[in-house]
């Protein structure tokens, strides 16, 4: 019986975390912060979760992806940028022991991926270097601001509430 519930837990935490990356990515949309060359997703805050539960992996995934196709993005943003979040997550995941480089690997994929889809599927005419940087600005406010302002806010009690 154990074990149901634990499924249970991972998917009701999963869908929470997809469900509250939509919410906030549709506020940072009505603010015009959610698209474009200097993007800051409120949403990316909650990359840090993967410190906390596995089940944020495909929570943000399915999030990023929710929120790309309401947004109305072309399908290599939908999938990419989805992608870059997923990596972003795992590496997340990967660093949770070391709480400072929490936010380094959704900060560093996105910076990676995002100038490319910016470019390659809206033709952005900016050089890749100069969305490098105004990406990462924004996900440096996004995930490491942001996102170790809620790191900090729910570390005493992660564990109880995200507990698997």
């Amino acid at each position: 019986m154990k074990t149901k519930t634990n499924k249970t837990r991972y998917v009701a935490s999963a869908a929470l975390i997809a469900a509250l990356y939509v919410v906030l990515t549709t506020i940072s949309s009505l603010m015009g912060l959610s698209s474009g060359v200097i993007q800051v997703r409120f949403s990316e805050a909650l990359t840090i979760l993967p410190a906390f539960t596995p089940a944020a992996i495909p929570g943000l995934f399915i999030g990023c992806l929710i929120s790309n196709i309401i947004a109305g993005g072309v399908i290599w943003d939908v999938i990419f940028g989805s992608v870059a979040t997923l990596i972003g997550a795992v590496g997340t995941y990967l660093l949770k022991r070391k709480k400072w480089l929490v936010p380094l690997p959704p900060i560093l994929a996105n910076m990676a991926i995002v100038p490319l889809i910016l470019i390659f599927a809206y033709g952005v005419p900016d050089s890749y270097w100069f969305t490098l940087i105004t990406v990462g600005a924004g996900e440096i406010i996004s995930c490491g601001i942001l996102g170790m302002i809620l790191y900090f806010a729910i570390n005493k009690y992660g564990k109880d509430i995200f507990k698997q």
